[in-house]
This record gives C-alpha cells, structure tokens and sequence, in this order.
C-alpha cells in the first residue's frame, strides 16, 4: 500500500461502470492553477485501449478508481500493462473524507483524492495471482456445492427410511458408499452389511437394520443422480487442485513456508498464497496486513464488536 506525500502533477479518476468508464484527470500548471481534462470511454476492448492511450499521452503519474464490483478489473488490467501507477482505492474510505462538493463529479472527486494522497491503493495482486484466484474462488463454489450435494444424499436415505448414518460415522467413506452403490443397484440389506470394513464388520446386524428401509424406484433414481453428480464434482476438484498445485512453481520457496506451520496442508498453503501473495511488503505493516485478513477489528467494528452490537 502506498500514500503520497505530495501533490501529484497530473492525475486521473476513473468512474468505472459496466459499459461506460467516465475519466478526469487534473494537469498542474506552472502558474499554480489545475487544468481539468474529462472524457467518455466504452466497455469494449477498443475503448480501454483508447482510453489507456490518452491517459499516456498525458503523462498520468497516478490513477484512481473504485473498488466497486468486479468493473474495474478489466480497466485495471489494461492500466497495469501499460505501466500507469493505480490504485485501486476503498469505496467506503473515499466516502468518509470530508470536503467533496455536491456538483464534482465522482472521477474528478477521485482525481483529487489521488492527486491530495487522500486515500491509499488497496492491495492488488499481480495479474498471474489474479488469474489464479478465479481458479481457486471456483474450487471453493465446487466445494461448497459437493457438501450441499452429500447432505442432500443423506435426506433422501433418511426419507427412505435408511438409518446408515446413525451407524456409520463417515457416510463418504469407502464402506459407506458401496453400501450406497448397492442400495441404488437393489441389493439386499443383509448382503450389503457385509460390505462393512474395519470395525464397522463387528456390527453387522445393525447395519442390515439400518440398510432396510423403504426405498422406492424414484429414491433410487435420485440416489444414482446424486452419486453420479459426486463422483464428477470430485473428479472436478481433484483437476483444480492438480492445475493450482503446478502454479505454485513459481512461488515454490513461500508454498514450502506455508506447509510448516501446523495444520497447513498442500492445498491450503496454494490458497492462501493466491490470497495474499508472496511479497507481503505491499501491505506496508503486520498490523494492516492483520486488518487486510480481517483478524483485528475493522473500521466497522471495535474490539471484536460490530457497531450494531453485533460481535463477530
């Protein structure tokens, strides 16, 4: 994170939206006076582009935007491969500094904040840990609906009438899911409890109970859905993790760190350093880095205590 400590000689704000990128920049003059130069850009490629080329010729030193949504990403992108500085800036800091006019314009007003060091750039990863976090944000959708997808296994055995959690500990386990593959295949109850490995073959008799329920053709059909949907998710992940694990090459020596501290496997040592990178200098301090990682209070919060009365 960086703060300037003196004016800035030619800036520019940027209002991001979907299909519109509205831009201010503010020129020092010589005399002491602040040129204003404001255009219009689109969303398409042609237009970041455009826009980036006069930004250049310029001479920008600093642009500022908003962190608002996903929009800014791209112009970011377009902004970093052409060298300008930019920050992307807290939309709820930009709105607590005092001073702004009601008819400024909300690229100018961010032209001003930059252009004042009123505001500090959040901490963007390079574009390689970018590009890495949406592979590592969908590992976790797919993660998520895999456990959605397990519990709802376990209601439709449950609607049948099939106990098997109240014996078995792990419904994902090996045992488990043969016992499952074979109850959608119409096996025995009896012939299914001998599937049972482990610890789980002294209770036999129980898991026949268990496994005698009332399971119709339409339980069975969605039991097999299920177990088809598991098998792929899982197969999905294990791609993911694959593709994550061979992205760290670069960043080997700080992946290898991560994994020695207890409780820190591969795969969530490759998540966290897609989050936070592996040059923690940007965040300038432990203490910002703690706040950044939402382990310390927040500006909405004061010692663990949401303004609210909420405690988190």
């Amino acid at each position: 994170m960086e703060t300037l400590h003196s004016l800035q000689k030619v800036t520019a704000g940027i209002d991001v939206h979907r299909m519109l990128l509205v831009v201010t920049v503010l020129i020092d003059q010589e005399d002491g006076t602040v040129r204003k130069e404001q255009r219009q850009f689109g969303g398409f490629k042609r237009d970041k582009r455009a826009m980036v080329m006069w930004l250049v010729s310029l001479g920008v030193e600093l642009v500022v935007m908003e962190s608002t949504g996903i929009y800014w990403k791209s112009p970011y992108a377009f902004l970093e491969q052409a060298g300008l500085t930019t920050w992307v800036v807290n939309a709820h800091h930009v709105k607590q500094v005092p001073g702004r006019k009601t008819d400024l314009a909300d690229s100018e007003w961010l032209a001003v904040l930059g252009r004042f060091g009123l505001v500090r750039g959040s901490f963007i990863p390079p574009q390689d840990l970018r590009e890495l976090r949406l592979v590592s944000r969908y590992r976790r959708k797919l993660a998520s609906t895999l456990a959605a997808e397990k519990n709802r296994l376990h209601k439709v055995l449950d609607d049948a009438g099939i106990t098997l959690g109240a014996i078995v500990a792990d419904l994902d386990g090996v045992s488990a899911r043969r016992m499952i593959e074979g109850l959608i295949a119409g096996q025995e109850p009896a012939a299914l409890a001998g599937l049972g490995r482990g610890k789980l073959r002294e209770k036999q008799d129980d898991l026949a109970l268990a496994l005698d329920g009332d399971l119709s053709p339409r339980h069975r059909f969605v039991l097999q859905q299920l177990d088809a949907h598991l098998r792929f998710l899982e197969q999905r992940l294990i791609e993911i993790d694959q593709t994550l694990f061979q992205a760290m090459q670069p960043y080997a020596w700080a992946w290898r760190l991560l994994q020695t501290l207890p409780g820190i496997d591969q795969l969530a040592a490759c998540l966290i350093l897609i989050e936070i990178g592996d040059d923690l200098s940007h965040f300038g301090s432990a203490d910002r880095f703690a706040s950044w990682a939402a382990v310390c209070p927040g500006n909405h919060e004061s010692a663990g205590k949401r303004k609210t009365g909420e405690t988190r």
